[in-house]
């Protein structure tokens, strides 16, 4: 008897701990391009994936990056961002992208658009691509 509550404890417990991220819910299996900062077009590449639980990544304009993020939808929080350290003419634009990124609270995904957001105004409108 004390084996089969541990059993259920156990699948329970596995079942509970799932993706909550907006991974789970719709942002998974995608490449998403940012298209629009506060309102304004994007110009530069900049990119984000979703490549298993608990993580992002992508290419900003000039260095790709990395950074945990666990936070159930439709909270968003980047972990500390690791970048490669490549040098190019729009890093200047890759800084703001980056504070962006960090700065985003909230997360939205209807169909082929991801929106991060904060309550301080911040928005970033993201496209899936191929």
């Amino acid at each position: 008897m004390k084996f089969a509550a541990a059993l259920i404890s156990a699948a329970v417990l596995g079942a509970c701990q799932g993706d909550e991220t907006v991974r789970a819910y719709g942002a998974d299996d995608q490449i998403w391009t940012l298209t629009e900062l506060n309102g304004e077009p994007f110009n530069a590449k900049a990119t984000l994936l979703f490549p298993e639980p608990g993580s992002i990544a992508g290419d900003a304009p000039c260095n790709s990056y990395t950074a945990t993020m666990s936070a159930p939808y439709p909270w968003f929080e980047a972990g500390p961002i690791a970048a490669t350290r490549r040098a190019c003419p729009d890093l200047a634009t890759e800084s703001v992208f980056l504070a962006a990124l960090s700065a985003a609270s909230l997360s939205e995904v209807a169909g082929d658009t991801l929106i991060l957001s904060n309550p301080d105004g911040l928005s970033m409108v993201f496209t899936a691509t191929d």
